[in-house]
């Protein structure tokens, strides 16, 4: 992979990139103490270029107690000493893009830490002050004020609210150690602005905004009514002055913002990629969805359509730190992902699973726009059951013990099947213990099999860098576009531009393959009369 020359700073590399997530806290252990880190990342960086892919998306790396996974920060501008210190993130952003991989960090703008110096200089102040203004305090209702300020359900489950000894109340959408900014004061706007500076002027080419769509609520706080806009405190309109204001920051460093939104209104979601505000926004519709033809056809053409007026990508993603591997999960009988659904002991067939995420892969790359891999999907690891003494998950926690929580998607990574915990890191017992079968799935182990699903990835990786017809074509501005070919039920079939056709067989039985005069690459192999099999997935050249 070449290194990233000068004038290609201003091009829109973030339209078509492949984007590799790393949940750092089990990527690499580099000092031995079970706990992945910075040093760990410097060292797999290898990896990563063999891998192919064009950008690394940090989940928070900074100063925090880790109540929430680093989603609750005490200081944006420091790392966590689990993880390393701000020099070796700058030389991590600088080895990185000599190597032609940019960095992408993690902005969680809704809430800080209970640890942060603002809260706690919140805490220690008296009712009504200037440092409880930075948030949102309020008086309880009740006759003693016993009962919380409104009926606000957290995104955790229960009330969002805990009271103070001195009988206020202060908001988390999320977790108590995680309370509400108020994005109303303007020292939050400028405190967020300084920090976007901070880290553009480190060499960070982008930024993910955590939960993009909470940071502005009614100040009014009032109680949640069922079809009555706006929201209290979701999609509201005040948030685009914010992150218009932010889009000239990053312009100014050539940088890229792709937000956290999860919003079931198409023309309210195109809305945060107009031209001055974020370049991209993750596609929950596409990872949520079932292993299921139609749906998928639908899922795809809906991303398309939404995204088209305004000329932004579309992104693709399988999953991430929050959703439930795509091994385990194209293995059940519900193939789709839905928090509500989680529960302890579901079947899985992974065999079938991990051969409908070997398609769901060609798949998801061969569409027009930005792709997102989380770590270890490349390994095809399965979700991990986590024994519920050492589950760690606050959305375990706050459900009484009903949802198994999102430990399950973290397990740290093998990386050596004969190194003692798989080569992750060899002096100590990782953060969350590893299943038995972990040695089977090591990096090592996969690079060397022609079948295994690293060897896919990589050659696909490959592929989609250097084949034309990935890539947009002329005029298409929105990152490309497809055409959908005849097929049978049960098969997708598009072409992208030179002849490049994807056909991904979901069906149950064989199916021929559209005229082609080569075959570029295949998910699984053909049966013995040439026919792709169900649950398999064909690149061809027409």
């Amino acid at each position: 992979m070449a290194a990233i020359r000068p004038s290609e700073a201003t091009a829109s590399w973030w339209r078509d990139a492949a984007i590799y997530q790393i949940y750092v806290r089990s990527f690499a252990d580099g000092d031995g103490d079970g706990t992945g880190d910075l040093a760990g990342v410097r060292a797999r960086l290898p990896h990563l270029v063999e891998l192919g892919v064009d950008a690394l998306w940090f989940t928070p790396w900074y100063l925090s107690p880790l109540a929430d996974g680093g989603y609750d920060v005490a200081d944006y501008r420091a790392i966590d000493p689990a993880f390393g210190h701000l020099a070796e993130a700058e030389k991590l952003i600088a080895e990185a893009r000599e190597l032609g991989i940019r960095t992408i960090i993690d902005i969680v703008p809704n809430h800080v830490s209970d640890r942060h110096s603002w809260f706690r200089a919140a805490l220690g102040a008296a009712p009504g002050s200037p440092e409880r203004d930075l948030f949102h305090f309020r008086p309880g209702r009740g006759e003693h004020g016993e009962i919380p300020p409104n009926d606000w359900v957290s995104e955790f489950g229960g009330t969002p609210w805990t009271r103070l000894d001195d009988g206020q109340w202060y908001l988390h959408l999320f977790a108590p150690e995680q309370p509400d900014l108020n994005w109303a004061h303007p020292a939050v706007r400028q405190e967020h602005e300084d920090v976007l500076r901070f880290w553009f002027e480190r060499g960070v080419a982008g930024v993910r905004i955590d939960s993009a769509a909470l940071l502005a609520k009614d100040p009014a706080l009032p109680d949640f009514t069922a079809g009555v806009d706006p929201h209290p405190y979701t999609d509201r309109d005040e948030l685009h002055d914010i992150y218009r204001s932010w889009r000239a920051i990053a312009d100014e460093y050539d940088g890229i913002f792709v937000g956290e939104v999860w919003l079931p209104d198409s023309e309210r979601f195109a809305r945060y990629l107009r031209p001055d505000e974020l370049h991209t926004a993750f596609n929950f519709t596409f990872l949520a969805c079932p292993w299921d033809a139609g749906r998928l056809r639908s899922a795809i053409d809906d991303t398309l359509a939404e995204h088209a007026p305004v000329g932004a990508p579309a992104t693709w993603v399988l999953c991430n730190h929050d959703v439930t591997r795509t091994v385990t999960r194209y293995g059940r009988r519900e193939t789709g992902f839905d928090f509500a659904a989680k529960v302890f002991g579901t079947p899985t067939d992974l065999e079938l699973g991990t051969r409908r995420a070997r398609a769901a892969a060609l798949l998801s790359l061969a569409l027009p726009g930005a792709v997102y891999l989380y770590q270890g999907e490349e390994l095809g690891l399965p979700e991990a059951d986590i024994p519920q003494e050492r589950i760690q998950d606050p959305m375990h926690l706050r459900s009484g013990g009903v949802d198994p929580g999102r430990d399950g998607c973290r397990v740290p990574l093998p990386w050596s099947a004969g190194e003692p915990f798989a080569g992750f890191g060899s002096a100590s017992e990782p953060w969350l213990p590893q299943p038995a079968s972990w040695p089977s799935y090591a990096a090592d182990v996969q690079s060397t099999d022609p079948g295994s699903m690293l060897t896919l990835y990589r050659e696909a990786l490959r592929l989609r860098r250097g084949t034309p017809g990935f890539a947009a074509g002329p005029g298409e501005t929105a990152g490309g576009r497809l055409n959908w070919l005849p097929s049978s039920p049960g098969v997708l079939a598009f072409a992208r531009t030179h002849g490049l056709i994807c056909v991904v067989n979901l069906s149950g039985s064989p199916v021929p393959l559209p005229g082609h005069t080569e075959i570029l690459l295949t998910s699984g192999p053909l049966d013995e009369v040439g026919l792709l099999p169900g649950d398999t997935a064909a690149w061809l050249r027409s």
